[in-house]
């Protein structure tokens, strides 16, 4: 999975958790939970769903590593 496959992957879970906003125009460095008003529900769902389509455990130590889009997409392509 490359970069872009994993922005797309990001920008899908965030559509179907916070359908009213849209991900495509958030910069990389901005906090997802603030900038998308995600509560620690909705962020421990865009963890899960993260996990799920890609087959990968993500450990709750590594969850303030996805909180910006930069940091997530980082994450997710090692």
């Amino acid at each position: 999975m490359n970069e872009s496959d994993i922005r797309n992957l990001i920008f899908d879970v965030l559509s179907g958790i916070a359908p009213e906003a849209d991900p495509t125009k958030l910069a990389g460095t901005v906090d997802l939970r603030a900038a998308l008003d995600l509560d620690s529900m909705d962020f421990l769902n865009f963890v899960i769903a993260l996990s799920k389509r890609i087959s990968v455990n993500i450990p709750e130590a590594d969850y303030p590593k996805l909180f910006t889009l930069n940091g997530a997409i980082a994450y997710l392509a090692k």
